[in-house]
């Protein structure tokens, strides 16, 4: 838990700390209400934790890391010969898990110099520097990308020795880092925006439990173990059942959709003077064409990533080896046909609800432009709840882990 709390807190001065050579006043007059002005760069604001809008070491943040990992393992279906790999246990993992931080690395190094593009776009200037531009230059791009390397390795410490995963808290910790002022400027002076305020926490509230409740819900396959002998004991012949999860993938679906939907912002810095990749990166960020893409690619990475984690012929072929039968069902090819079919029709709607969440506070605050609702709406609640869960499921485990090595000690 200490582990956790000082690579966070690590994590939160880095997005504090700016790049060298920016001139803190030209910062703030050059850059001041860039995310509120642009769609696409508010959200990316937002998953950085308003790094990017600092210009800070971290402004890159945990994006090319998740962009490398979508794209690894889409791969994986292509490519037959990475799919193997990663099946061939810790090894194949270790593997997998090398190509996607080289891939993280070449990500990184394009987005920091599509920034350094947009930085000057907005008329950010390094010529007071002492030393050459082009020097500037390189170690103003050197340095975002060693942040997002240290992002990366900060993600994967926690996952491995800390609790919970990530990636995941550093999304949980961008995002609350942003609610309090959020919430200060939804307030305003006006009587009618601190209504909708109040409404918007209150639909919170509400919200949550339901979320709790899909996140929990689990379709439960009824499984009968046959009866054998095994010397002169009987083994087996009880039933149990075969939990399988409404959500199974729980809220990558949404930080993948997010991250595929905001790549032509992050590709549009590169060109900042090309007006129809602004307007195509913008229509991607907000508007029916986002809300549109939303419903469809979280259903898509819901469907995908439940056929990633969770396989019916591996889970088939484990139950008849086991001895183990749905009843009813014949064992085999049959009984992996059934749980395939059970986990696709369980799988929609918890997508479905996703997509709801991730859109619908999208369309309101595309007509009242709340900015809590931007910051604090479904996506975020359902990253937030989700991460939270998981990591209290973490710590029960550490805490279950370390009550049992002080009863056998």
């Amino acid at each position: 838990m200490f582990l956790t709390a000082a690579l966070l807190l690590l994590y939160r001065f880095g997005a504090y700390l700016a790049v060298p050579g920016i001139p803190f006043r030209d910062m703030l007059e050059a850059y001041k209400g860039i995310a509120d002005s642009n769609g696409a760069l508010a959200v990316l604001n937002l998953f950085s934790g308003g790094a990017l809008s600092r210009l800070s070491v971290f402004s890159l943040g945990i994006m090319p890391y998740i962009t490398a990992q979508i794209i690894i393992q889409m791969m994986q279906t292509v490519i037959p010969s990475l799919g193997e790999l990663a099946k061939e246990g810790e090894t194949g993992q270790r593997k997998v898990t090398q190509y996607t931080r080289y891939l993280t690395v070449v990500l990184a190094l394009i987005n920091a110099i599509g920034y350094l593009f947009l930085f000057l776009s907005y008329g950010i200037s390094f010529t007071d520097s002492p030393v050459p531009t082009m020097l500037q230059y390189t170690i103003i791009v050197f340095t975002m990308l060693v942040g997002a390397i240290i992002i990366m390795w900060l993600g994967e410490i926690i996952t491995q020795h800390g609790i919970g995963n990530g990636m995941s808290l550093i999304i949980f910790t961008n995002i609350m880092a942003g609610l309090p002022s959020a919430l200060l400027s939804s307030l305003g002076t006006s009587k009618k925006s601190m209504i909708l305020t109040i409404l918007t926490l209150v639909v919170t509230l509400l919200i949550i439990p339901m979320i709790v409740y899909i996140e929990r819900g689990q379709r439960r396959i009824p499984v009968q173990y046959a009866k054998r002998v095994v010397g002169r004991r009987i083994m087996g012949g009880q039933s149990t059942y075969l939990p399988i999860k409404v959500n199974t993938a729980g809220v990558v679906p949404i930080i993948f959709a997010s991250a595929i939907l905001y790549l032509p912002a992050q590709i549009a810095v590169f060109f900042p003077n090309v007006n129809w990749m602004q307007k195509v990166a913008n229509a991607l960020a907000t508007g029916w064409l986002n809300w549109s893409l939303s419903v469809f690619l979280i259903v898509f990475f819901a469907y995908f990533y439940t056929s990633m984690v969770f396989n019916p012929e591996d889970t088939a072929d484990q139950l008849r080896k086991a001895g183990g039968f749905i009843p009813g069902v014949r064992p085999g090819t049959a009984t992996a046909n059934y749980i395939k079919y059970v986990l696709d029709h369980i799988t929609l709607p918890g997508a479905l609800f996703m997509a709801a969440l991730a859109v619908i506070p999208s369309i309101i605050f595309y007509f009242t432009n709340n900015p809590l609702i931007q910051s604090f709406g479904g996506t975020s609640i359902l990253i937030m709840v989700g991460t939270a869960m998981d990591t209290i499921s973490s710590l029960e485990s550490q805490l279950k882990m370390h009550n049992y090595d002080g009863f056998f000690k």
